[in-house]
């Protein structure tokens, strides 16, 4: 049993399992679907509830004091603006009358190779463009990036 054991550790060092999460919490947001393994998914998911709620706490405070301490509460665990804007623009107007569970697990099998148990993790009510409209983006972007160069060669 596992009784006051705290946490899973993951078999990394807390530095690695401290960038792991806020990694996979920043991919989490951007594209409201990840795939990894069971575990990973287990820690992942009560601190992606946990931003969840510090963003809606950030737009339903009244107070500037407290707006201000809970955006740079999210910005120090993300570490990325662009995430914590769309935590507090997007997010928290999406959840507003949820009062948790804001994410899913989903199993997925196991993993060729070394027989993992895999899991889906997503947003409840994700937005099923989010994935696609990033991949649009930076594939277009490779393609400028293509034309200019055979423009400046010729």
């Amino acid at each position: 049993m596992r009784h006051k054991m705290g946490y899973k550790k993951l078999n990394r060092t807390s530095e690695h399992r401290k960038a792991l999460v806020k990694n996979m919490l920043n991919s989490l947001i951007k594209y409201e679907q990840i795939t990894t393994t069971l575990p990973k998914a287990k820690v992942l998911k009560p601190q992606a509830d946990k931003i969840i709620t510090l963003g809606k706490k950030d737009t339903l405070s009244l107070g500037k004091k407290d707006t201000l301490s809970n955006t740079k509460t999210l910005i120090s665990k993300l570490q990325d603006i662009k995430s914590t804007n769309k935590v507090k623009k997007t997010l928290s107007k999406r959840y507003e009358n949820r009062k948790g569970g804001y994410t899913r697990i989903i199993k997925a099998g196991y993993r060729y190779g070394d027989n993992a148990p895999m899991a889906v993790i997503e947003f409840v009510d994700r937005d099923v463009e989010a994935k696609r409209a990033y991949k649009k983006k930076k594939d277009s972007s490779k393609d400028q990036k293509k034309e200019t160069t055979k423009e400046v060669t010729a």
